[in-house]
């Protein structure tokens, strides 16, 4: 474990009322690295002058660099950017509150060039009220080079204990939903240890803001935005005080787009992140939400002409100009640098979209890239034609863990055309309740599952295993995903048999009943990646409150691994 001591005063005989608060209440983070630079971060309880402090390991060290900080306002922290550093380099830092206390903390920068090994984590999708966050317990022990805080980092419209309303909107509420779920609770931070062991990269998807916005459409599209100014939804104040807060909490570096004719992105913030680890991987880190167009209006499963409908608008054969996803600038950005690290020699391209990209189905698709399907083949055929090997899609959202290969059409009907790229899911962090029973759930009152469907179901144990014997909860979800697959001729759940040099090694290639998170490591010497899901049972915020030594004292045990060798 790189994580440092850790010292905080309180005043042990006081009152309650009087006992001191921590320093630095949500302990310390650095992220947004590059070869030569990171972006350090800490959120102080009093006004005054913070100091931090770097240097790298090795020998001789490397310089020793210093940032001041002045807070004037303890709800928002400091955010210092850090340059001039060396690449390849473990660093150690020490952030100093305005009180004297300090908490250090570690990270590396990547490697320039050459064939060192990657070895990261990602995972999204925790609810401040189901803190805190056993399920990564086992991350800040992993000597990770950095992890990937893959979007609903805080539901701001679900209600917590920090913000007990069910729509957070002025920029305090905000803050304090991102405060809350990297504080201490019940002698807990597993987030804050996290964040002080590695390099974090931070990125947004629709409910840091509110569930399901199109951040590129008209307010008047969307009646929780309707009320305010803007020609887009990323003008409004509910947008600005989500995203302002969501900065302020990681570290981040700000950066917007430039003036451009594109007045969707024009001058707005910049989350796009293109970064290389040596000739291992590359990272591209998606905004999946500030830029997309409205969603279409989800499918009537029991209709062929809805579903119909559905398909043919997620294609855009009728509407000019073409949906969006993505936004044309990022995209742009996106196929321009899967090119470069083409060029470059990397191995493993790690494309990272909040939501699925994989084909899973009509159902609720339209607020996955099934309903964007046009953007959708033009990327995956973008990646084919050009003969872009290892890529693989890292995505969050569902709540759960989903593996398969990844396959496009040109047209709704016409044949799946496959790739040899991948999607990994990672699971929920802590969301009540995840994929698995939240699926079976709404199948059953579709009638897709019938009584005693659901009653077995019921009756089955969470027991991860490489067959297909519906004999646990896991494969009766697979199951159930596959039969709504084949009718479109969407490949099934998995990498068997796929263009994907796969062995799975553990588990299955789902895993929908538990909280965790993904892990990812690159051999130095084959290259081949090693992908493993950590997990615990799921638990509910009742649960958590009736025994929370038995939910704390959980350990994150390997739920799935699987490997995969290198085109």
């Amino acid at each position: 474990m790189r994580l440092g001591l850790v010292c905080f005063a309180f005043l042990v005989a006081a009152p309650l009322s009087l006992v001191a608060q921590p320093s630095l209440p949500q302990m310390v983070a650095a992220g947004d690295v590059t070869t030569d630079s990171a972006v350090l971060w800490a959120r102080v309880s009093s006004k005054g002058p913070v100091l931090f402090r770097v240097i790298g390991r090795g020998t001789p060290p490397p310089r020793v660099h210093n940032a001041h900080f002045v807070v004037k306002d303890p709800t928002i922290p400091a955010n210092v950017e850090i340059s001039g550093l060396q690449d390849g380099t473990t660093y150690d830092y020490t952030v100093s509150a305005p009180s004297g206390e300090s908490l250090h903390g570690t990270f590396r920068t990547p490697a320039a060039v050459g064939r060192r090994g990657l070895h990261f984590g990602v995972s999204g999708d925790w609810r401040g009220e189901l803190a805190p966050y056993p399920s990564v317990k086992n991350a800040a022990g992993r000597d990770l080079d950095f992890f990937v805080e893959h979007g609903d980092t805080i539901y701001a419209d679900v209600p917590s204990p920090a913000v007990p309303v069910s729509q957070a909107s002025t920029l305090a509420e905000f803050r304090a939903k991102h405060a809350e779920v990297y504080s201490t609770i019940r002698g807990l931070n597993t987030l804050g240890e996290l964040r002080a062991s590695t390099a974090v990269f931070a990125m947004i998807d629709d409910h840091e803001v509110t569930d399901n916005f199109a951040g590129g459409a008209s307010p008047s599209s969307d009646p929780r935005f309707s009320a305010f100014p803007g020609a887009f939804i990323n003008d409004t104040p509910l947008y600005r005080n989500g995203v302002r807060a969501f900065h302020e909490y990681n570290p981040i570096r700000a950066e917007t787009y430039p003036p451009s004719a594109d007045a969707r992105t024009s001058g707005k913030p910049r989350l796009y992140r293109y970064r290389t680890f040596g000739d291992d991987a590359a990272l591209f880190l998606l905004d999946a939400r500030s830029f997309r167009d409205t969603e279409l209006v989800d499918a009537n499963p029991f209709s062929q002409l809805d579903v119909r409908r559905f398909l043919f608008q997620s294609f855009d054969l009728t509407s000019a100009p073409p949906r969006t996803l993505l936004g044309a600038p990022q995209l742009a950005d996106l196929k321009r640098d899967l090119l470069d690290a083409k060029a470059r020699g990397i191995t493993w391209k790690f494309v990272l979209v909040p939501e699925p990209i994989q084909n899973l189905g009509i159902l609720f698709a339209a607020d996955r890239y099934e309903g964007y399907a046009r953007e959708r083949t033009e990327l995956l055929s973008f990646v084919k034609a050009n003969a872009i090997d290892n890529v693989v899609f890292v995505t969050a959202d569902i709540h759960g863990s989903v593996i398969n290969n990844l396959t496009y059409q040109i047209a709704p009907g016409q044949p799946q055309i496959p790739t040899n790229s991948f999607e990994v899911v990672t699971g929920p962090i802590a969301f009540d309740a995840p994929l698995g029973p939240t699926v079976v759930g709404f199948a059953s009152s579709l009638g897709l599952v019938s009584p005693p469907q659901k009653a077995f179901y019921d009756s089955l144990p969470v027991a991860n295993d490489p067959d297909s014997v519906v004999n646990d909860k896991d494969d009766f979800l697979k199951s159930l995903l596959n039969s709504q697959l084949t009718p479109f001729g969407y490949d099934t759940v998995g990498l068997a048999g796929s263009p994907v040099n796969a062995t799975l090694e553990s588990g299955d290639y789902i895993a929908a009943h538990t909280y965790g998170w993904t892990e990812f490591e690159i051999d130095p010497v084959t290259q081949r990646l090693t992908v493993t899901t950590w997990g615990i049972p799921w638990y509910t915020e009742a649960q958590m409150a009736a025994n929370p030594a038995a939910i704390i004292g959980q350990t994150p045990s390997v739920v799935s691994r699987f490997h995969v060798v290198p085109q």
